[in-house]
């Protein structure tokens, strides 16, 4: 799985120590790249990280450069589903092979989605 993370800005200043320094070092296209692979690795990081709890997340799927892709909102402590990552998949004739997230919600609006859905009922 390649997980790809752009800023819209530098983050800050030079390291300063710890992930704060991480961050303040990054640049604006920083990118992570997770050597997470493999359809049980990929599955349980999935499980245990994204899918954590019923109704947390949102996905309306849209097509990103002519891909298959999700835009995904997160439910916030209202209830409210925020604008969180772009999931673009790169499908074969067996299923799912890549899946890269871009996690800037700034993006949603070139798709024409909103940055924010309201509060519903959770489902279970």
């Amino acid at each position: 799985m390649l997980a790809v993370v752009e800023r819209d800005e530098r983050i800050g200043d030079g390291p300063t120590g710890g992930i704060d320094g991480l961050a303040a070092s990054m640049l604006v296209a920083a990118v992570l790249v997770t050597p997470i692979a493999g359809r049980d690795a990929v599955a349980g990081f999935v499980g245990s990280q994204l899918l954590t709890a019923p109704g947390d997340l949102r996905l309306v799927p849209v097509t990103a450069n002519g891909q298959a892709a999700f835009a995904v909102y997160q439910r916030d402590e209202h209830g409210v589903y925020q604008a969180h990552a772009l999931e673009v998949l790169t499908l074969t004739a067996t299923g799912i092979a890549r899946i890269v997230a871009f996690t800037d919600p700034g993006r949603f609006t070139s798709f024409g989605l909103p940055p924010e859905y309201p509060a519903g009922p959770a489902r279970t």
